[in-house]
């Protein structure tokens, strides 16, 4: 395939996302939901009405992180792995229906429901762990690891 196909498929898949991105925007500015908006809310470091932009969060956007949707998870022996083949079934511990665990470097940042579009997937958020909660998860247990078997 060529650079000049697949560059053109990208655009192709890009512009779809941002024309489904602007129409949940318009919804959820009708629905009163805030819209994140990084030239209208700067990060304050110090939380003062007049304080300024910080500067210094530009050294760490480029950062790249592992950001994992989660379905569910389970527990099985090593037997029962061995014998997984085309078509087997592994049940999982969430039921249908329930907000999906979004995790970046393995731990819960959001939860959030699955979209399509244009037979693509992506994931709606629909709930922002706090900070303050993401903290005390921190010192109550270890991240979730996707090797790792859960607790």
């Amino acid at each position: 395939m060529s650079t000049e196909n697949t560059d053109t498929m990208n655009d192709s898949v890009t512009d779809d996302w941002a024309q489904a991105l602007e129409e949940q925007a318009g919804t959820s500015q009708a629905d009163g939901a805030p819209a994140f908006d990084s030239a209208t809310t700067p990060i304050r470091t110090d939380g003062a009405p007049g304080a300024q932009p910080q500067q210094d969060i530009q050294m760490v956007l480029d950062i790249p992180v592992q950001l994992s949707v989660e379905l569910g998870r389970t527990r099985v022996p090593i037997k029962y792995i061995l014998q997984l083949a085309q078509g087997s079934i592994v049940e999982l511990d969430a039921l249908a229906g329930e907000p999906m665990d979004v995790l970046i470097n393995g731990y819960l940042i959001a939860q959030g429901e699955v979209v399509v579009v244009n037979d693509k997937f992506g994931i709606r958020l629909t709930d922002i762990v706090t900070p303050s909660e993401r903290m005390r998860a921190e010192f109550e247990a270890p991240p979730a690891s996707p090797s790792a078997p859960p607790p």
